[in-house]
C-alpha cells in the first residue's frame, strides 16, 4: 500500500556561499524519485550553462505573458533581468505524488510561503558569517566589492530565516544533506500525509 498521496514541495534557500547547489546535487543523488524545479529567466545563457538544466530561456515578452495568466509561482527580476519559478510542472509533479525542490532566494520563498502556506522552507547557512566570508573569499570568483555586497546581503537573509520551518547549517557537507533528507523523511510522516492511511483501516473495520 502507498504512504503517499500528493507530493510536497520543498524550498532550500541561503546566502550565496552557503552551498545551496552542492547540498541539493547531494539531497537528489539519493532521492532520483525527487524533482528538481528548473527557474526561467530572460538573460542569455552564461558559459557552460545549458537550457532546460540551468535555466528555461525565454523572452521578455514570453516572462511577461506567463506572468499575466499566473504562470509563475514566484517572480523577481534582478540586474535588469527576470527570473522566475514556473508554476505548471510543479502542479504536475505535486499532483502525480512526486516531491518537488527549489532553490529560490528569500524574495520567491516568501511569495510562495503566502501562496503555499503547506510549502516547506528550509534555510542553509553556514556555521558563523566569519565561515561565509572565508568561503567567499576563498572560491575566488568575486571581487572585493561583490564579497561585501554579498556579505550585507547575507546579515539580512540571516534575519529572514526566522521565519523558515528548518534551519540547517552547513558545517559539513554530508551532515547537512543528511538534515535535508531528515526533514523530507520527517515531513512526510506527519498526521496530515497518512491521515488517509487511519481513514481506509477504519472504513474496512
Amino acid at each position: 500500500m502507498s504512504i503517499k498521496q500528493s507530493g510536497k514541495l520543498y524550498i532550500l534557500s541561503g546566502p550565496s556561499g552557503s552551498g545551496k547547489s552542492t547540498i541539493l546535487k547531494g539531497v537528489l543523488s539519493r532521492l532520483p524519485e525527487a524533482h528538481f524545479s528548473v527557474s526561467a529567466t530572460t538573460r542569455g545563457p552564461r558559459a557552460g550553462e545549458i537550457a532546460g538544466r540551468d535555466y528555461h530561456y525565454i523572452t521578455k515578452e514570453e516572462f511577461y505573458e506567463l506572468a499575466g495568466v499566473g504562470g509563475f509561482l514566484e517572480s523577481a527580476q534582478y540586474v535588469g533581468n527576470w527570473y522566475g519559478t514556473p508554476a505548471g510542472p510543479i502542479w504536475e509533479k505535486l499532483a502525480a505524488g512526486i516531491d518537488v525542490l527549489l532553490d529560490i532566494e528569500v524574495q520567491g520563498a516568501v511569495q510562495i510561503k503566502e501562496r503555499m502556506p503547506e510549502a516547506v522552507t528550509i534555510f542553509l547557512f553556514p556555521p558563523s558569517l566569519g565561515i561565509l566570508e572565508h568561503r567567499l573569499r576563498t572560491r575566488g570568483t568575486d571581487t572585493e566589492e561583490k564579497i561585501i555586497a554579498r556579505l550585507k546581503r547575507a546579515r539580512e537573509e540571516y534575519v529572514r530565516a526566522l521565519f523558515y520551518d528548518y534551519l540547517v547549517i552547513n558545517d559539513t557537507r554530508e551532515e547537512a544533506i543528511e538534515e535535508v533528507l531528515a526533514i523530507i523523511k520527517a515531513e512526510h510522516c506527519k498526521l496530515e500525509s497518512r491521515r488517509h492511511l487511519i481513514s481506509q483501516d477504519v472504513s474496512m473495520a
